[in-house]
């Protein structure tokens, strides 16, 4: 078999015919590996558009000695941005996975580095091995090589990070499955991932405590965060939880919105009927109750932009605590000293295009603002509401 060789400047080689019938043709260009090695060297100068150094924040120092004087993990706008950084990780360590890097040339990893955090343990779904979550904990050794000599106050000894749906092929099918999951039924419960995450907060619970760790989520990873939170609030253990985009729209929401609308109209109806003594007593039974005194401990923290349409409804006056709710509504006139479901903050200065506004960078944005809304809605009541249950006071009903 002959093989004839191409000129040196990128020419093929071409090979003829052999005894058994197989063409060998083998290409090879000289000017595409040199142009593919100038990419590889422009981007490692630039930066990929994921790189921490690249879209991460700006302005925000990493621990140093300092902080054992004055901790930066007290201030809740460096909270906010770290945590927001390490549910980005998340993002990333699925990239990484899909793209097949490795954990020296990862994205992944820049995101905790800096703040002294590592990875303990990535939460994979076995079923499509795609990355959902991840366990960040306090790294001491990295932290020692820099002369801090001790955990900053306020930072959690582990984070649970839950990243949201990503529309890309190896992992959008089990994204979506669980989107519409709570789409119908605003419950994730049932999930794979529900019981993964679960687990695995329990587990950090069981090592550091509940006072030492904290659990995060981006848009349905906010959903699983909540409702992971829940669960485990129930039980008596109250873990912090930072959730960001939280989703908000579902149908068995609005079907039930409108029932209770059609309800609330039905009433005035009634009341404006000559007798009207039986509404009176049913509009007692429906105020508030207090919360219990434990529930209390639990107050997830709702991070929400009015032009994002997923988590807009936190904030939808339409799904605010009725006229009924008075102890709630008294409460928020007195300055907030009434009962505390949720610290919900919105942002008052931001991204108007939905998907900025839906996106997680706007979190550690230098020039956004936020501002605490209100202590209470129906939809945060409503989704909490198990937490609250005491049982009805007994009135008497006048004869």
């Amino acid at each position: 078999m002959a093989v004839k060789k191409g000129g040196e400047e990128g020419g093929e080689l071409e090979g003829e015919v052999g005894e058994s019938g197989v063409v060998m043709v083998v290409a090879s260009s000289v000017e595409e590996e040199k142009d593919k090695e100038k990419e590889k060297e422009k981007e490692q100068e630039v930066g990929h558009p994921f790189d921490f150094h690249v879209c991460g924040p700006r302005n925000i120092s990493a621990p140093n000695w300092k902080d054992l004087i004055r901790s930066s993990w007290r201030d809740a706008r460096y909270k906010r941005m770290v945590i927001a950084c390490f549910i980005q990780a998340v993002y990333l360590l699925e990239l990484d996975r899909q793209d097949k890097r490795t954990e020296d040339n990862g994205l992944a990893p820049k995101w905790w580095k800096p703040f002294k955090y590592k990875l303990a343990k990535a939460l994979v779904d076995e079923r499509d091995g795609s990355i959902y979550g991840a366990i960040l904990e306090w790294d001491r050794s990295a932290a020692l090589s820099d002369f801090i000599l001790m955990r900053p106050s306020g930072a959690p000894r582990a984070v649970l990070v839950l990243r949201g749906t990503l529309l890309k092929s190896p992992t959008i099918r089990r994204d979506l499955q669980d989107d519409l999951r709570f789409l119908a039924w605003e419950s994730l419960k049932g999930s794979v991932r529900f019981d993964g995450a679960l687990e695995a907060l329990k587990s950090v619970v069981d090592k550091y405590g509940s006072s030492n760790v904290c659990i995060a989520g981006h848009s349905l990873g906010a959903g699983f965060a909540l409702q992971v939170g829940k669960a485990l609030a129930k039980q008596g253990v109250f873990v912090e939880s930072h959730l960001f985009n939280p989703p908000s729209v579902s149908l068995a929401m609005s079907m039930r919105i409108i029932s209770e609308k059609a309800a609330y109209f039905w009433k005035r109806i009634k009341a404006a009927l000559p007798s009207n003594a039986d509404v009176l007593i049913e509009g007692k039974e429906e105020k508030a109750s207090p919360f219990s005194d434990e529930a209390k401990k639990w107050v997830p923290h709702l991070y929400v932009n009015n032009s994002d349409y997923i988590c807009c409804y936190y904030t939808d006056r339409a799904g605010e605590a009725g006229a009924g709710d008075s102890a709630i509504d008294n409460g928020r006139e007195n300055g907030g000293a009434g009962d505390v479901a949720a610290k919900l903050f919105v942002m008052s200065k931001g991204p108007q295009k939905f998907l900025e506004a839906h996106g997680l960078q706007q979190w550690w944005s230098d020039d956004m603002e936020l501002q605490l809304a209100l202590n209470h809605s129906k939809l945060i009541n409503r989704q909490l509401r198990s937490l609250y249950n005491t049982p009805p006071p007994q009135l008497l009903v006048k004869s």
